[in-house]
């Protein structure tokens, strides 16, 4: 059953949701000068899943900084591993490692690579970059923890190009066969990919018809409405009977005007007078 329309939870408070919002901003501020700094990384996918990351990371994941290998703790996968900045930002803030350790992006011997790595970063669960490969590991955690019979979440955020991926529909089809409604999936739809617009390329829609017919339940949103991000995760952590999907549509670059909807914002780190802009953008915004 798709859902169109979300209302906001009675549960959810407009205080919550005014911390959430504004987190999101700070951890806008850190993906442009973390990767300006670097001259390095992927800001317009990190600017697009920033209030998805920003719920996750600070209500949604039952997560444990100071145990990041905590055994019942939920995981997330990170399937468009160039997406990385955003992720980094969220943990740091979290807590699993130092804030100032996010200058250090892309540099030699830094736990922060240009992809993530699981071996190198507390709380980091799966090493990804190659696209499609993150989920097909999502998919081996959501076993694992019926296996043992564990009570924890999978997530898995996935790029809207990464759904031309073969092995996106090998998974999903797996996902239904094994029941794992312990898994959920979160599609960062923002329509760009390295080479261009994403339904000129290869058109993936209609998303939630394809995974409805996969077995599993889905859910439209705006990936910018903090109200609609938090209840549909809060809805998504509660379910149970088959996995879950939320196809999130976001704007690329979302929060810097010149970098809203440019596809040469994919992978481009911005100038010192483009990083200006971009803070006052954003700060201007918080204030």
């Amino acid at each position: 059953m798709v859902q169109e329309k979300i209302t906001q939870s009675s549960e959810i408070s407009k205080e919550k949701i005014k911390q959430l919002k504004e987190t999101a901003k700070q951890v806008r501020l850190h993906i442009v000068k973390m990767i300006h700094k670097a001259q390095s990384g992927h800001p317009g996918g990190s600017l697009s899943a920033a209030d998805i990351m920003t719920a996750l990371y600070f209500d949604i994941l039952t997560v444990d900084p100071k145990n990041p290998r905590w055994p019942d703790r939920d995981r997330f996968v990170l399937s468009k591993g160039h997406a990385c900045p955003v992720w980094y930002v969220c943990l740091a803030l979290r807590g699993f490692f130092p804030v100032e350790e996010l200058d250090t992006l892309r540099q030699f011997e830094s736990r922060l690579q240009g992809h993530p790595v699981s071996t190198k970063t507390p709380g980091v669960d799966a090493t990804t970059g190659s696209l499609g490969i993150g989920f097909a590991q999502a998919i081996g955690m959501a076993l694992e923890g019926k296996w043992l019979k564990k009570n924890y979440k999978v997530y898995a955020l996935l790029g809207d190009g990464e759904m031309q991926e073969g092995v996106i529909w090998e998974a999903a089809a797996s996902a239904n066969k094994y029941k794992l409604d312990n898994l959920v999936a979160i599609i960062d739809n923002n329509n760009l990919q390295n080479d261009g617009f994403t339904d000129s390329i290869m058109p993936i829609e209609p998303l939630d018809k394809k995974f409805e017919a996969f077995g599993w339940t889905t859910r439209r949103i705006d990936g910018h409405n903090m109200e609609q991000v938090l209840t549909t995760l809060r809805e998504a952590k509660a379910h149970r009977g088959s996995p879950f999907c939320i196809i999130a549509q976001t704007v690329k670059g979302k929060g810097v005007s010149f970098m809203e909807n440019v596809r040469g914002w994919h992978g481009k780190p911005p100038s010192d007078q483009e990083l200006a802009q971009a803070i006052q953008e954003i700060e201007g915004g918080l204030k």
